[in-house]
This record gives structure tokens, sequence and C-alpha cells, in this order.
């Protein structure tokens, strides 16, 4: 029988069904995590926050009709300021919503600087810019239109924003150039209550960014796994070490790197990092010598990056034993130049079809032939020197995963640990850092 699923449609419960979970890629490539029953358990379903179950500041939820004085703001700051914060915080805001407040930036002036929030009820991202505050005061404008206005205004120009005196909409005059915008009132604007973090610590931002350049590209899609819809940061001890490590996979792929794990990290509990909230953080951390402060606990995560604050709640749910799908007895190892490996597999993959982008590589005594073919449109070969010594085999894999995993790989040459054509492969860099990768072969 039919059982009620997580996201409350009836029909067969997409968790329940423990063959359809882990199943073989459409062009019948073998699952990775290929036993759900072995390597995973499941908690609750992602949660997905409403308006019902947010904070809307003092006066309650948008609609509500409330009577209210509203200060008149009045602020000049500089464009190139103004303009570099909007573009942190705007990203977070959906071009659709059904809730009109959450379509808008909160403006918050005060003392010499200008706050600004953006959310989209799962992540949350502030950022305070130097400003000279005439008046204080806060109102909410359309964040999308705020951006393209201030984008398109001249280098070096400063800007004023000034609201009418009952609140309704504000001015934003630079130069010759002026526009009114509708507000809506700051009452109305969510707040994404953080609560109390358990685990605080700090790590540089090019640890960080190391971590997600090498996992992001894994992360799966597929909404009926929410569980692996993120990226897994977790501590563990690895060669009598303690690491801060970052896993992500699809189930055709898993990615895996580690750094050093930080002072205060020990004991963090396991946190699977929403796929949205890695990407704007991937662009964030875009200054290597940052420090990044780290706050966790089991439902959300808030990342501090100087004047940036990103708050975002976790994925509820348990991700899987991974450590089991990554294999410690392939004994074929192959050695190739890492960029002319990718320029031949993209090259040969140009003749594929697009549902099956299968690439056979036929493994002998220093050389590799990758072949495809198509009985569409014809076939494609070539040749590569490797450094393989040991008997001939043929494998099969997806072109796609492995041009992926070759564009995060800094070192010159990759190194491939072989078992048989039916065994997951590992990956390996040489360039030191400590990151890995795990492929599944496809039937050629």
């Amino acid at each position: 029988m039919g059982e009620a699923r997580p996201d409350g449609k009836s029909g067969a419960n997409p968790v329940s069904i423990v063959g359809q979970m882990f199943n073989w890629h459409a062009t019948n490539a073998p699952c990775l995590l290929h036993s759900h029953a072995e390597v995973c358990h499941f908690a609750r379903p992602i949660f997905r926050a409403s308006s019902e179950n947010m904070s809307f500041g003092r006066f309650g939820p948008p609609g509500k009709s409330r009577s209210k004085a509203v200060a008149s703001m009045r602020i000049t700051i500089e464009r190139s300021n103004l303009l570099k914060s909007l573009n942190h915080v705007h990203r977070v805001v959906e071009r659709r919503n059904t809730i009109p407040i959450l379509s808008n930036v909160l403006l918050k002036a005060e003392g010499a600087s200008l706050d600004m929030k953006a959310t989209d009820l799962d992540l949350e991202i502030t950022e305070a810019t130097p400003a000279n505050v005439e008046q204080a005061g806060a109102t909410t404008v359309p964040a999308h239109l705020l951006y393209d206005i201030v984008r398109k205004l001249s280098d070096g120009s400063e800007v004023l924003l000034a609201t009418n005196p009952d609140g309704s909409s504000m001015t934003v005059a630079s130069g010759r150039s002026k526009f009114s915008l509708q507000c809506l009132p700051e009452s109305d604007f969510p707040d994404l209550t953080a609560g109390s973090f358990s685990h605080s610590f700090k790590l540089k931002a090019a640890d960080l960014k190391m971590l997600i350049d090498r996992t992001q590209f894994a992360i799966s899609t597929e909404e009926t796994r929410y569980y692996l819809n993120g990226i897994f940061f977790h501590t563990i001890e690895s060669d009598g070490d303690l690491k801060l490590r970052a896993v992500a996979t699809d189930g055709h792929r898993l990615a895996r790197a580690d750094v050093t794990a930080p002072s205060g990290s020990e004991g963090m509990p396991g946190i699977i990092i929403p796929r949205k909230t890695v990407g704007e953080l991937q662009k964030l951390v875009d200054t290597p010598d940052a420090i990044v402060t780290v706050e966790v606990s089991d439902a959300k995560i808030r990342l501090t990056i100087g004047s940036i604050v990103m708050t975002s709640k976790l994925i509820d749910g348990t991700f899987p034993d991974y450590q089991r799908v990554i294999p410690t007895n392939n004994d074929k190892e192959m050695r190739v130049d890492c960029q002319s490996f990718a320029q031949a597999v993209d090259r040969v993959s140009t003749i594929s079809s697009e549902r099956g982008r299968a690439v056979k590589l036929a493994l002998s005594d220093g050389q590799l032939l990758l072949t495809v073919n198509n009985p569409d449109s014809g076939s494609a070969t070539e040749e590569v020197a490797v450094g393989y010594e040991m008997d001939p085999m043929e494998i099969g894999f997806n072109a796609k995963y492995l041009l992926d995993i070759t564009a995060q790989l800094s070192g010159e040459s990759a190194v491939f640990l072989l078992a048989d054509a039916g065994s997951p492969t590992l990956i390996r860099d040489t360039a030191g850092d400590d990151a890995l990768y795990v492929l599944m072969p496809m039937r050629v």
C-alpha cells in the first residue's frame, strides 16, 4: 500500500522504496551507494520553512492591519560600497515569491553604517557597509530592482537613499537620476532566529574554499534523495590527526576533501549544508587570507566573514556511510597527464549522445585507448600515453563525470586505482592535497 510521502503528497513513499533510492544509472551505470539498506538511515525530511513558523516582527505576518509610526530614513553612500553589499545579499532573494516581503531587502541605517538583510526563510545574509547617516531609520524595498538600479549608476558617484514621511516609498537619487521605489514596512520582514550554537571555530577562507571547490560538483540534484542535496561536513580521525572533512555524492560519484580540524571543531555534529547555501558561500570566500568564523548546531550554521553574516538551516537527514564505498584494495594503478587526459576525453565525447555519454578506456602496457561509439552518428578514438604496467583491461565511465573530476585536480598527473570493469575506481591528485574521488563505471 502507498504511504504518506515526506512532501505530503499521496502515493508510494520514496524514502521507503529501497530499490529505487540507489538505482542504476539511466545508461546502466551501477550506483555508487548501491545498497540503501546498508549505508543509509533516514531522519525526518528536510524542514521547509513557511511564513507560519517564522517570526515576522512585532506586528505579526504580512497583511495584518496595524497602525504604526515610521521615521524617515535619509543616508548618502558611495555607489561602489552599496553595489558590493547588494551583490552579496540580493542573490538570496528568489525571483518569484508568493510572500511579497521575501522579494525585498531590509535596509537599516544607524550610526555610521547601512545594514542590509535578505532571506528566503532557509538562508539569510546580512552585511554592514559604511554610510553617511543623516537620519536613522529602516525600510524594505525590492532587492533585485534596487540592485539593477545601483548597478547602472555611474562609477564613483554617491547615492542618496531617503524614505518619505509615511514610509510608503523610498527615493534613490544619484546625479541627474532619480527613482522612487515602493516600500514594505520593516516590521513585516522575517527574522531567521539563529538560536544557540554548540560549536564555534575559525577557519581560513582558503581552506573552506578548497573543501567546497573539491566537492560541490558531486552534490545530488535529485530532490527525492534530499539528504544528498548538500555537502556533509564533519570531523574525523585520519592517520592519527583530527580532520575537518567535506563529502558529497550523487550516488554515482563521490568527492571527499580534508583539512586539519581547527580548534573548537572537536566533537561537532555532522552537518549537511544545503546546495544553495554552498553556492552562495563559495562566492563569499573569495579572499584567501580572510578568516571565517563558523558556528554550528544540529539545525543551523552561521558563518561570519568580515562584515558579512550568513545564517542557514541545515538539511535534516542522515548522510550515508560513505566510507563503505571507498575502495581500499584496487591494485591496478594508472598514471596519466591530467591535461592531456581531459582534452582527449573532451574530444572523443563530442560524438557521444546526450543520453549516453559513455567513454571506454582500454588499458595496456604504457598506453590508453579512449573510444566512444554512437550508433546514430559514428565513433571516435584517441590514444594517450600513460603509466600502466598491469594486465590489460577495459572499463567505461561517464565522460562528463571524468571531466568534472579532472577539473578539480591541481597536480600535473592523475592517479587512477582500478580493480575491474564493474567495481568503483579511486582517483587521486598528485598535488598532495587531501582530496580523493570515487567513480562508478558504466557498461560499454
